[in-house]
């Protein structure tokens, strides 16, 4: 199947990579790239971003309480060497954690890689309500996982170069796994200033449930709202 996919460095194939990163993976077969997501809709947004034309298929639940997954398996030898050569590798183990991308364009790939394993959590906190409105707060959190501690590190380094935060770095082991899984999380203010960046025009690939989530915040932000 024919695929025109521009190889400059662009918004929509930075966002691409950051997805490949997180929910992506190379075959061991040198030329097919599988993506996997839970999100119909982000699945169409991988298609749109990569040009590529190949059927969504969608499979059953395979555990208790998990959702159907949608699944786009191509071949590609081009993107699969062009990804090679930017730093990824079939055996996730062996990766390195960092990632040749073009300065610019980090931005758009953390946004990839915060809408394949990431998440905006909110919650209100109202342990000190009895004493008024004012002590009710809105908590929110910016999270990146990855079971890579290289690639984790690498990415808070590179946050903290740019925008000066640096979140806060921790490990947690699932039941039944082995191989822990690291979090960077941003508290409130900083994942302001983080998302505020992350989302710098209206029109960007990414998954919409999330951005809206981060919208509500940054609007309360200009309106004073705590």
């Amino acid at each position: 199947m024919k695929q025109n996919i521009n190889y400059n460095w662009n918004s929509n194939l930075a966002y691409a990579v950051g997805l490949i990163t997180t929910d992506g993976n190379l075959c061991k077969d040198g030329r097919h790239i599988l993506f996997t997501t839970t999100d119909r809709q982000l699945a169409n947004v991988f298609k749109g971003c990569l040009g590529i034309k190949n059927k969504i298929m969608m499979t059953s639940p395979s555990g208790f309480g998990r959702k159907n997954a949608y699944r786009i398996n191509f071949g590609n030898v081009k993107l699969y060497r062009w990804l090679q050569k930017i730093g990824m590798v079939s055996n996730k183990m062996n990766f390195k954690g960092k990632l040749n991308i073009r300065g610019g364009y980090f931005v758009d790939f953390l946004r990839g890689h915060l809408d394949g394993d990431g998440s905006i959590f909110t919650c209100t906190d109202r342990y000190m309500a009895y004493k008024g409105r004012r002590y009710v707060y809105n908590r929110l959190y910016t999270n990146f996982i990855s079971t890579n501690r290289r690639q984790i590190k690498w990415i808070r380094s590179r946050i903290k170069e740019i925008l000066n935060i640096q979140g806060s770095l921790t490990s947690y082991l699932k039941k039944d796994r082995k191989i822990p899984i690291w979090q960077l999380r941003f508290a409130k203010n900083d994942s302001l200033k983080l998302l505020h960046w992350i989302y710098y025009k209206p029109t960007l690939p990414c998954l919409n449930r999330k951005r809206k989530i981060a919208e509500r915040f940054l609007r309360n932000r200009l309106w004073g709202i705590p």
